[in-house]
């Protein structure tokens, strides 16, 4: 079976993970605890990621790029990007892996640079994303928050959200850099279309998603796109991850769900019927023919 891509946060509180949370009009805080030697999978993340590592160790993999997060470390990770990951617990601790991801949406960031009245300017330069050791004022934070979800059902969703606010003002004070890294977030750079597309093509990104990894409003993302391909994006990258199904389907032994879920497709019903629609017949039907 070929490496699914799990979308976080919604994935991680769904079957098989199971993982604890509290969610709140769209944000949310993931926490895990248990014992491993090693576990590795990959994600698609919908929204900024603050990952907070107190046991054991977990190691993010982006493009060329390796970051690997220790007991009490920490780093944030933009939105819309697949990452790659091994976690494993402390070996003289019987395995323990413990850690926190904070999910933050942009209109959270927007208010907090609001009221910590951050400048909202780029960067001079590009801000590197880093590994950043944990203080005993985010060590405190951290535990504040773990009775929280023994009942989480009965947190109200505005203090969730202040509690995220708190913690965006403790990372502040504690890192200048982090506070760059925020307003970076805020406004991507402005990149090469072509080279965002080819990356992400059978990733599963939506329009917006691209748009902001090009550093674009949507309507400009379609309207460059349009330039560039003489097509509009939904119909060209729905055309190529097809195309590239067909190959999948004709010469591997991958099934029908897996090429469905390795082409950026997230519904196997959905992608039998684009399917079929491009090809005249659906993939199930090819797949029997090699057979």
């Amino acid at each position: 079976m070929s490496d699914r891509i799990v979308k976080v946060p919604q994935g991680l509180t769904a079957e098989p993970y199971h993982q604890s949370a509290l969610t709140a009009k769209g944000l949310s805080v993931i926490e895990s605890c248990s014992h491993t030697d090693g576990k590795q999978g990959s994600m698609f993340l919908e929204d900024h990621l603050l990952l907070f590592v107190l046991q054991g160790t977990y190691t993010v993999r982006h493009g060329s790029q390796t970051y690997k997060v220790g007991k009490n470390e920490m780093v944030l990770l933009q939105k819309a990007i697949v990452v790659h990951y091994e976690k494993s617990g402390e070996p003289d601790r019987d395995y323990l892996l413990d850690y926190m991801m904070f999910f933050l949406k942009e209109d959270l960031l927007k208010d907090f640079m609001m009221m910590a009245q951050l400048p909202s300017v780029k960067p001079a330069g590009l801000v590197p994303v880093s590994v950043m050791p944990m203080n005993d004022r985010l060590l405190a934070y951290v535990e504040s928050l773990k009775p929280y979800f023994n009942e989480p059902d009965s947190i109200r969703d505005n203090l969730i959200r202040i509690k995220l606010l708190e913690l965006l003002f403790d990372l502040a004070d504690a890192n200048e850099s982090f506070m760059r890294q925020f307003v970076q977030l805020k406004q991507q750079a402005r990149t090469n279309i072509s080279a965002v597309v080819e990356e992400n093509l059978m990733n599963p990104v939506s329009l917006n998603d691209l748009a902001y990894l090009s550093g674009r409003s949507l309507s400009s993302f379609k309207r460059d796109f349009q330039t560039i391909y003489n097509a509009p994006p939904s119909q060209w990258i729905r055309h190529r991850r097809l195309d590239k199904a067909r190959e999948l389907l004709a010469h591997s032994a991958m099934s029908v769900t897996d090429v469905c879920f390795a082409t950026g497709f997230e519904s196997v019903g959905h992608f039998s019927r684009v399917f079929k629609e491009r090809f005249g017949h659906p993939p199930s039907s090819l797949k029997q023919q090699l057979s």
